[in-house]
């Protein structure tokens, strides 16, 4: 019989196979384990948990009911009430007067405060009469007798508990931790009975701690039926997604105003607190109430997941000085749980959510409400780190070896019906009521998927190409050198970023330009930008764009920046220094000296490659951006170089500024602080420094209306300075204002209504 002769190139190839797919296999075995880390160290990575925050997000936003719940309505506290009632706080008289017709006329069953009353209510003026009574006027019987007569109409905390007494009312009491006051922490009224007694446990459960409170006066915190905690647990990236139904303090346990609220609803049914004890970690942690047929599943901290049932507003909204004055019909109310909360400017308590940024805070509550009525808190597992690491072996160590034995074509499809399968379970558990981690479990399949499809190299060297392309004419040379070393950190999509905008313009250009020559006038802007630009860029400036003789520019995009608004003002002040030090080069050349006027303001602004199909640039958009314009745009009103916003001025307080005055700039409702970036403190002279505290004081006076004082201080400092125009401008002002007083409620704001 004939051998037939191996054949070793086959058979090599077959081992180098063989080789090259165990080294595959074995990173992407390599990479899930990656993924299980994450799990294993007590302190997750923030950018996968910020991924899995965001699944869960997109989750809610996606099965949300979207529908308004008609069994709680909010008491808003808007500006209809405050002007109608009068500004808060109200004399409790007002809410005794709330409470009173919320549960006779209007047979609410239950009414609960959003609210905190700490301290007594003097605005009846009982306090000054009784002192009067024990002082001057201690011997005049009279008085003593009429007082006496007087004091419970005018005892409003009395008429507000005796009403509270009466009916099913809920108060809160706000608490936290560093409430630092007088060397101590802060303990403000008092608190009720807390729901699990200090001692209850005997190693304390994991939840929200607290070290110092702001409760309610005795009187009326003896006469609630309950009251409840008002405090927030924001997660790491400042979104509220749950709440703490208990809070510690001192060892002892209370319960949350939804809480309260709900249980005395339900007629003040039993609540059974259920909790599981780690003996490996030596740790206690809740994991439910019962209250009747009703389960509230709590975290591993403590919390409740916020059953959002959609975007603001999804209940009934009801003015506060509708149910003082008894507008409503009666009865409208009958059986429904009220929360008293509020919206007016000034005092409306804003979250951030997945369902919106400015949400208000009184709807939190109302929502959890809403999720315990119908039984609809998501159950976020509290053994979450052994089932989040099985779930990622389960789906990514099989896919691994999987992969390396597929072609492109069939890896997208396992991939794409892997990725699907695994959204699939996910959302019925989410149906279910069970908290799953998703993203991580996505990004690990994309992470395999990449890798075995080998781009890595191509992405990495196409994205250097790119960095270098687009933002080389934008930003300094040692900056595109640095992005080019880590280019997957760079991108120009779209995104939101804390920044700072600088715009600048030339004064008078159009005079400039029609005394000049083309050619001179060529020579002198292209000679002009670029000493702007060094500047800016020697700052780690970004140049945004130049429009004829205006420049535009950022700080803090592509590359980040901790110090972008300190690098944009030091770069404002060398822009002015070097506009003066050109100066007598430009004269020599027969140009004029040019003058500048820059604004800057700092925020969160939109960034990214913006345009259309035919023409893109990489720029920044925003209302931060347009107040920035704007503020240049002021600059010559009040003939200052430098116009800053009050945001500036916060973030960069080592720069000497004067305040100019608080204006509402043309297309923006909210009035904001500008302010004249002068120097660093060490470049100022101490008169200098002393006509800055003296104008100050000059906005101190023009804004009580004591127009005197105000002109006095100014006509001393045109003394130094007579070519000032804000000291002028506030002249013409005061003359205007005190012919036409602007009356009591006058903010002192000026509107602009050009931009």
């Amino acid at each position: 019989m004939k051998i037939k002769k191996p054949d070793f190139k086959a058979l090599w190839k077959t081992y180098f196979s063989s080789i090259n797919s165990s080294i595959r296999a074995a990173m992407g075995v390599g990479l899930v384990l990656m993924f299980v880390l994450n799990y294993a160290v007590d302190q997750q990575v923030d950018f996968f948990e910020r991924l899995e925050n965001r699944a869960y997000d997109a989750r809610l936003t996606l099965t949300m009911p979207k529908k308004m719940d008609s069994r709680i309505v909010i008491i808003d506290i808007d500006e209809q009430s405050l002007a109608a009632e009068g500004r808060w706080p109200w004399g409790r008289d007002k809410l005794a007067a709330l409470v009173t017709n919320g549960f006779e006329k209007y047979k609410l069953k239950v009414m609960g405060f959003d609210v905190v009353f700490p301290e007594a209510d003097t605005s009846s003026g009982l306090a000054i009469l009784e002192t009067l009574g024990e002082g001057a006027l201690k011997d005049v019987p009279t008085f003593k007798s009429k007082l006496d007569g007087l004091r419970p109409t005018l005892d409003f905390d009395a008429q507000f508990a005796a009403a509270i007494a009466k009916y099913p009312v809920i108060l809160a009491f706000a608490g936290g931790n560093n409430f630092a006051v007088g060397g101590g922490t802060l303990a403000l009224g008092v608190l009720p009975e807390p729901i699990l007694a200090k001692g209850t446990f005997e190693r304390p459960p994991k939840t929200v701690s607290i070290d110092g409170f702001s409760g309610n006066l005795k009187a009326l915190q003896v006469a609630a039926t309950a009251t409840g905690h008002i405090l927030p647990q924001v997660d790491f990236d400042g979104v509220l997604r749950r709440a703490p139904v208990f809070v510690d303090y001192q060892g002892s346990y209370y319960e949350s105003l939804s809480a309260a609220i709900f249980r005395t609803f339900k007629d003040n049914e039993p609540m059974l607190v259920k909790w599981a004890e780690d003996e490996i970690e030596k740790s206690v942690t809740f994991s439910s109430i019962k209250m009747g047929d009703t389960l509230i599943p709590l975290d591993a901290d403590g919390t409740a997941m916020v059953p959002f049932l959609g975007a603001s507003p999804m209940f009934r909204y009801i003015s506060a000085t509708d149910i003082v004055r008894g507008k409503l019909n009666p009865g409208e109310l009958t059986g429904k749980i009220a929360i008293v909360g509020t919206s007016a400017q000034g005092l409306f308590d804003l979250r951030n959510t997945p369902v919106g940024p400015v949400y208000p805070g009184v709807e939190l509550h109302a929502n959890l409400i809403a999720g315990y009525l119908d039984n609809t808190i998501k159950r976020k597992p509290n053994l979450d780190r052994d089932v989040k690491s099985l779930i990622v072996l389960a789906i990514g160590v099989p896919l691994a070896f999987a992969l390396v034995k597929l072609t492109f074509l069939w890896s997208t499809v396992v991939v794409a019906l892997t990725a699907a399968a695994t959204i699939g379970i996910n959302y019925l558990f989410w149906q279910s009521g069970t908290l799953l981690p998703l993203a991580i479990p996505l990004l690990m399949i994309g992470g395999l998927y990449l890798l075995n499809m080998a781009y890595g190299f191509f992405i990495e060297a196409r994205s250097k190409r790119q960095i270098t392309g687009i933002f080389g004419t934008y930003v300094p040379k040692e900056l595109v050198e640095e992005m080019a070393k880590n280019p997957d950190a760079y991108n120009v999509k779209g995104e939101a970023r804390d920044m700072t905008v600088l715009f600048s313009d030339v004064r008078n250009f159009t005079t400039i330009s029609e005394g000049l020559a083309a050619t001179e006038l060529t020579a002198l802007m292209n000679d002009y930008l670029t000493e702007m630009t060094v500047s800016i860029q020697t700052r780690r400036g970004t140049i945004d764009k130049y429009i004829g003789d205006a420049i535009m520019a950022f700080w803090g995009a592509p590359l980040k920046d901790e110090n972008h608004v300190e690098n944009a003002l030091y770069a404002a002040l060398e822009m002015q220094k070097t506009v003066k030090a050109i100066g007598p080069r430009y004269v020599a050349r027969g140009w004029p000296k040019l003058e500048i006027g820059v604004g800057l303001n700092c925020g969160v602004m939109n960034v990214g490659d913006m345009g259309s199909s035919f023409r893109r640039a990489y720029t920044v958009l925003g209302d931060a951006v347009n107040l920035a314009a704007r503020l240049e745009g002021l600059t010559k009103e009040y003939g200052v170089e430098i116009l800053v916003s009050e945001h500036i001025v916060k973030r960069v307080p080592t720069v000497v500024y004067r305040e100019l005055d608080r204006v509402r700039v043309k297309g923006k409702l909210e009035p904001v602080g500008i302010f004249e970036e002068i120097a660093l403190k060490e470049e100022l002279t101490e008169a200098e420094l002393d006509a800055v505290d003296r104008f100050h004081r000059v906005i101190e006076k023009y804004r009580a209306q004591k127009w005197d004082d105000a002109e006095a201080i100014i006509q001393k400092l045109m003394e130094t300075d007579p070519k000032r125009k804000a000291y002028k401008l506030y002249l013409e002002r005061i003359t205007k204002l005190r012919a036409e007083p602007p009356g009591e409620n006058w903010d002192g704001v000026f509107t602009f209504t050009t931009k």
